[in-house]
């Protein structure tokens, strides 16, 4: 089991940054006034009920719009997005698909339809959507966004960091949160195209951006264990440790390379906290992993794999 530069504990920087999808502006659309008086008071029933996050009523309250009017491309929109809040995917697809046909132009269709793509693991099909979405909007940064995690996901990683680089570009500097998370994210698609060298300068910008970004931390921790800087790499696991104590990868990593630099006692050390709170979060297969290296290093005539 590779202890830094694996997939399966990079790809938590990805995840993280997907709650940025949800903290932009979502387009809840208002009703139209030629509508019929039952459509808009729907309509209005339903924007309420989704801002006060009951997404059941409101995904019921859309659908009495929709009933009332069925060419009504706001309602289906609506209710799109708020079948993407109650992770109805498939559901979503259809009622932003019905959306776009009845209105083309429906941008914000395009962005829920292609996170629901996305949540299906449908990569292409996202990056399909995001790409239309930009034709009608070149300069959405949320879509250039959206469609670089899809890249690192599809393991096109070049064409994320240039998604990244133009939604940096598109957001505010002020906007610090959001500029966090896409340096976060580029220097994570930096870091699996092998360059780790411009995957720690994006990750340190994410961190003085936000000095709390756990994600950004281990990364750069892997990224800094891949130059060869190992001090630096403890350092970083070590303050991620210090943000959360039950990080498990962030004890595995660092065991591992004090077991590198021959201080095995740290090192199983390490490896047994990450085994223990492996166990508690219920990842059985890392737990058993973490358990076999551990016997690997106190019988030093079984060779690592």
């Amino acid at each position: 089991m590779a202890h830094c530069f694996h997939r399966l504990i990079l790809s938590m920087g990805v995840l993280a940054a997907l709650l940025l999808v949800w903290l932009m502006p979502v387009a809840i659309a208002s009703a139209n006034s030629s509508l019929p008086e039952d459509s808009k008071t729907a309509l209005h029933q339903g924007v309420t009920a989704f801002q006060n996050g009951d997404y059941p009523l409101a995904a019921e309250r859309f659908t009495q719009a929709v009933q009332s009017d069925p060419g009504y491309a706001s309602a289906y929109s609506n209710r799109c997005l708020t079948y993407l809040e109650l992770k109805a995917y498939q559901t979503a697809i259809a009622d932003c698909t019905q959306a776009l046909t009845l209105n083309s132009a429906n941008t914000e269709a395009y962005l829920n339809r292609g996170l629901a793509h996305y949540r299906l693991h449908e990569y292409e099909a996202a990056i399909a959507d995001y790409t239309e979405l930009l034709k009608l909007k070149p300069y959405d940064y949320r879509a250039h966004y959206n469609r670089g995690l899809a890249q690192i996901d599809r393991g096109t990683y070049r064409e994320a960091i240039v998604d990244f680089g133009e939604a940096l570009r598109q957001t505010s500097p002020l906007d610090r949160s959001t500029m966090a998370e896409i340096y976060s994210d580029r220097g994570l698609a930096q870091l699996l195209f092998n360059h780790p060298q411009q995957a720690i300068a994006d990750l340190t910008q994410a961190i003085q951006l936000n000095s709390n970004h756990v994600g950004a931390l281990y990364n750069r921790g892997c990224a800094y264990h891949q130059r060869g800087n190992n001090i630096a790499a403890i350092n970083d696991f070590t303050q991620v440790l210090q943000r959360v104590p039950n990080h498990a990868h962030a004890y595995l990593s660092r065991g591992m390379i004090r077991y590198e630099q021959g201080a095995q006692s740290r090192a199983i050390a390490d490896l047994q906290q990450a085994a223990q709170f492996f166990q508690e979060q219920g990842l059985m297969l890392p737990y058993q992993q973490t358990l076999g290296l551990i016997e690997k290093m106190r019988s030093p005539s079984i060779a690592f794999g």
